[in-house]
């Protein structure tokens, strides 16, 4: 059953498109590793500066394995750390995150 797991990260308001440009950087590092299935980023479109990183997994267990993998870390990481440089500064202010079940809805 898949399941879906939101980040919802609050930025400062003029912190948006430097999210955006980290999440694009760093964008496919999910794609190959078992059970994922999709993932989203969702930039608000009112006065809201929560930002919504929506992935979708086969099951728990693939949420899992992935979060507690090298990949993870590594995909975490910023193209300076990559590179062997220091981190940049945080963007997000807060986040939280969310664990739903689908629990009905339409076919894609």
């Amino acid at each position: 059953m898949t399941v879906i797991r939101i980040n919802a990260i609050t930025v400062a308001a003029d912190s948006g498109d430097e999210l955006a440009h980290r999440f694009a950087a760093r964008a496919g590092a999910v794609d190959n590793q078992d059970g994922f299935e999709g993932f989203e980023l969702l930039r608000p479109t009112d006065e809201r500066t929560t930002w919504l990183v929506i992935t979708r997994w086969r099951d728990e267990e693939s949420f899992q394995a992935w979060t507690s993998s090298p990949a993870f870390g590594h995909g975490h990481r910023s193209e300076s750390e990559r590179a062997g440089g220091a981190p940049p500064a945080h963007v997000g202010v807060s986040s939280e995150l969310w664990s739903y079940d689908i629990a009905g809805g339409s076919p894609a």
